[in-house]
């Protein structure tokens, strides 16, 4: 579970519309479910009105929800606080998700935490006083094979040290996002030191003879067991 986002008092939105554009991509979800069946819809909506408002669900947004899905408000704020991707409170324009798992922190992730720390001036769970940023602590991201993982709002930064995450801060206080992936420019979940096996084509290993089961194979132990 993700550390809660602390911070003052904020104030709550008396009223919450969809947009237009929002209320129609609302509609589409809903209708991906049987009549009566329209609660089902509940996670994507809730996203959409926390996207719309800027990373975090007002308590105004959560009933809107729940009358268009004709629920119980009570219903909507329980998945709305047990699924930690749901922000109760505002939160930065950059949400800093750092993964402190068993894979995350074999790999370094102490080092990521402490940079943010370092170069934020803030703890888990809190605000720059810019409203930039705001970091929490979260479990597993799934993306254990590049860890350390830094998650900024929906994108992935990995293979993270305290310094790559420093130049990320850095560029993202000057209003550049970084590409998303890997900081030391591997691709997907290849090997992190370079190739062990299967350096070779398929078609160079079969020549050399050294497949497991190469052409012909199979007609070769029939020959030996008829002899």
């Amino acid at each position: 579970m993700s550390e809660p986002v602390s911070g003052p008092p904020f104030e709550q939105p008396a009223d919450f519309e969809f947009t237009a554009e929002n209320l129609e991509r609302a509609k589409a979800h809903i209708a991906k479910y049987p009549p009566g069946r329209q609660a089902s819809a509940v996670l994507p909506l809730l996203d959409l009105a926390q996207r719309q408002s800027g990373g975090w669900l007002p308590r105004a947004a959560m009933d809107r929800v729940a009358a268009i899905l004709d629920m119980a408000p009570i219903r909507v704020y329980e998945v709305s606080t047990f699924y930690t991707m749901f922000n109760l409170r505002p939160v930065g324009r950059y949400l800093l998700q750092a993964c402190t798992t068993t894979p995350c922190w074999l790999r370094g992730s102490e080092a990521v935490v402490a940079a943010c720390k370092r170069k934020l001036g803030i703890g888990i769970g809190e605000t720059t006083a810019d409203g930039l940023f705001t970091l929490i602590e979260v479990e597993c991201l799934g993306g254990c094979v590049n860890a350390p993982i830094l998650q900024v709002n929906d994108d992935f930064y990995e293979d993270l040290d305290g310094a790559a995450t420093e130049r990320l801060l850095d560029a993202l206080k000057s209003g550049t996002v970084p590409p998303k992936g890997s900081a030391t420019g591997r691709g997907g979940s290849a090997p992190f030191k370079g190739k062990t096996a299967l350096t070779e084509p398929p078609d160079a290993a079969v020549a050399a003879g050294w497949t497991r089961n190469p052409p012909g194979a199979e007609k070769q132990g029939e020959k030996e067991d008829a002899g």
